[in-house]
């Protein structure tokens, strides 16, 4: 070959600083790159079969596509080859010249696949999953269609050679010069027969063409049966049995888990997973998956929710969001399904009566096994509301409630009696007689809200508080409303109706006993509270802030931060102890010194809003207020 045509690249600088971080930190277990490699030479297999949907002219014979693994271990090299699109000289440099770009990404994108199989390995940071085991890695490749084909090979971050190479079929080989073993590591396992076969059967056991090998077998020799001889022969290694049609009781946990691994779903391992297989109005198999970890940008307008969506074990879409409420955006994992068309488009597909039966019955599924999970593995079960309970709580409050009922009894609080997460059923079955209401208080944390001055005289009643620390929890109560025919109470509410015959009686006559000073105070801070009462409630502390109307404290605090918000405010109530040595203090100011009241009434005030959590309106005033108090 022409020395002048040999091209000598480099990576750029990010490349070479991602393939070290990839090499060293990406993949934990070295053995994933046989895994990486045969998804890569099922996709090019794949973009074939797609080709040959759109072009009559050519003719998918599966008997011809495969993938081939040849070991040579006295040259320690690796072999996987496959029959598939093959590359073009600039596919070559786009998708092996700079690492993490996706070649079969890129073909799913400009081709807007909607039929065809799945693209499920992406070249970029898969394939460069190599060098994990390879010193040198050597790429020779023709496009179909193309008459000339090309050699890359590079042996890591110093860069790459690309350069024609005579090859008679189109399709791709990849050679992986295997590294010489270290005290740390032993890279001849990456060359012995059973480990390859033991790789392959672990993670592409489902891959849909086969994955030939040379095995060594033992057989009786042909002049005497009572000796054997050892000989190889082509074995197809993998099953090609998808994992979705293969009996549950043929299937390992672990099976389940390199299926998450193999399908990309996350870097974690999924928490719990379901299996359906189904045969009724609607035929369909499918696995589900409840992930351990939030997605990264789950909370973000880049996530896409949707479960990949097969026919007859074709893909028809990547991700299907029809078959998932958003309440359970979460879930991954594949539907398979015999009875969807091949030739449905996206928008008839939104529509088709036999996917609406599919979704509904998955929503079933999903809510059934978190039921399960909760009942049978508490600790699961909360493992997963840590990191999933906010959206089971978005969907009680979005839709103007219309999923409340299916959702409220996988809610979870932290419990003022349990010191625990509690269900509203559990809460219910305590209840005592005399107790009307599910009681509850807001704030931004557990401990906070112990501390809270409304929970005295709920606590001191001997009932049980439920804690809300996320900003959804009162809007998605509020939607609720009740609970088995028990109405939700906040301890900040401005009735608790708490009071006995004789302690309203004794109300009223202190209400009028300071029916003055409290109609001073509520002059003073005009339009900041909408009264000053008498409070029932409170044991130690001096004053709280407490909220009539539909709006709290604590959801105006959370409408505050919105972007276009309108400026939703709570109607306050300054409730004052009339036990306490301030209320003295005040009717002594009331008497004595009006202007000595209006300082005490604003530092009351502000007091009691930054118990609440609510800033102080004026912090140069409330500073100054109190430097004349010490004075």
């Amino acid at each position: 070959m022409a020395v002048d045509k040999v091209e000598r690249k480099d990576f750029k600088a990010e490349s070479k600083r991602l393939l070290d971080i990839m090499i060293n930190s990406i993949y934990s277990q070295k053995e994933i790159f046989l895994r990486e490699l045969i998804s890569n030479a099922s996709d090019a297999i794949d973009k074939m079969y797609y080709k040959a949907l759109t072009d009559d002219s050519i003719q998918f014979d599966q008997e011809q596509y495969y993938i081939k693994i040849e070991r040579n271990q006295n040259n320690r090299t690796l072999k996987i080859t496959d029959t598939g699109i093959g590359m073009t000289k600039d596919e070559l440099e786009n998708n092996l010249g700079t690492i993490a770009k996706s070649g079969s990404l890129t073909f799913k994108n400009e081709n807007e696949i909607k039929d065809g199989h799945d693209i499920i390995g992406q070249f970029g940071v898969g394939f460069y999953s190599a060098f994990m085991v390879a010193d040198k890695v050597t790429v020779i490749t023709r496009a179909h269609g193309q008459d000339e084909g090309y050699k890359w090979v590079s042996e890591g971050a110093t860069g790459y050679t690309i350069e024609p190479y005579a090859k008679d079929t189109a399709g791709t080989e990849i050679t992986l010069q295997i590294k010489a073993n270290t005290e740390e590591e032993k890279y001849d396992e990456f060359l012995e027969e059973h480990r390859l076969q033991e790789i392959i059967r672990k993670y592409s056991d489902f891959i849909r063409y086969p994955i030939k090998m040379e095995v060594t077998k033992q057989q009786p020799k042909e002049d005497n049966d009572q000796e054997f001889e050892e000989v190889t022969e082509e074995q197809t290694i993998n099953s090609m049995v998808p994992i979705w049609r293969k009996s549950k009781s043929e299937l390992k946990e672990e099976d389940y888990h390199n299926f998450y691994m193999e399908k990309r779903y996350g870097f974690d391992k999924p928490l719990s997973y379901i299996h359906i297989n189904t045969d009724g109005a609607v035929r369909y198999d499918a696995i589900l998956f409840i992930p351990e970890n939030m997605p990264f940008n789950y909370y973000t307008k880049e996530y896409e929710k949707g479960l990949e969506l097969y026919s007859s074990s074709v893909m028809i879409m990547d991700k299907c969001p029809d078959l998932l409420p958003d309440y359970f955006s979460f879930v991954k994992g594949i539907v398979n399904s015999e009875d969807l068309s091949l030739n449905i488009s996206r928008e008839i597909l939104q529509h088709d009566k036999q996917l609406q039966l599919i979704a509904k019955n998955i929503k079933k599924k999903i809510k059934s096994h978190l039921q399960s999970l909760l009942k049978d593995d508490r600790e699961k079960y909360e493992k997963f509301y840590d990191t999933f309970g906010k959206q089971i709580k978005y969907g009680v409050y979005s839709d103007y409630g219309m999923n409340k009922d299916d959702l409220q009894d996988l809610l979870l609080f932290y419990s003022s009696k349990e010191k625990k997460l509690v269900t509203l059923d559990e809460y219910v079955s305590r209840m005592p007689e005399d107790q009307k209401y599910i009681y509850y208080a807001t704030g931004d944390s557990n401990e906070q809200i112990e501390k809270l001055p409304q929970t005295e005289l709920v606590a001191d009643k001997g009932y049980e508080i439920l804690y809300f620390t996320d900003e959804v929890d009162e809007f998605a109560i509020k939607m609720l409303m009740s609970y088995k025919e028990k109405e939700f109470k906040s301890v900040s509410s401005g009735d608790l109706d708490l009071e006995s015959e004789e302690e309203q009686e004794n109300k009223e006559k202190l209400e009028k006993d300071s029916e003055e000073l409290f109609s001073f105070m509520k002059k003073e801070l005009e339009g900041k509270v909408k009264d000053v009462k008498v409070s029932t409630r409170l044991k130690s502390h001096p004053v709280c802030l407490t909220s009539s109307g539909d709006v709290s404290i604590e959801m105006e605090k959370i409408l505050q931060t919105m972007p276009d918000n309108p400026d939703v405010k709570a109607d306050k109530i300054l409730e004052v102890n009339v036990e306490h040595d301030v209320y003295n203090a005040l009717k002594s100011a009331l008497e004595h010194d009006k202007d000595k009241l209006k300082l005490y009434t604003n530092l009351l005030y502000n007091q009691a809003r930054l118990i609440e959590g609510l800033p102080v309106e004026d912090p140069v005033e409330f500073t100054q207020n109190m430097s004349k108090i010490i004075v």
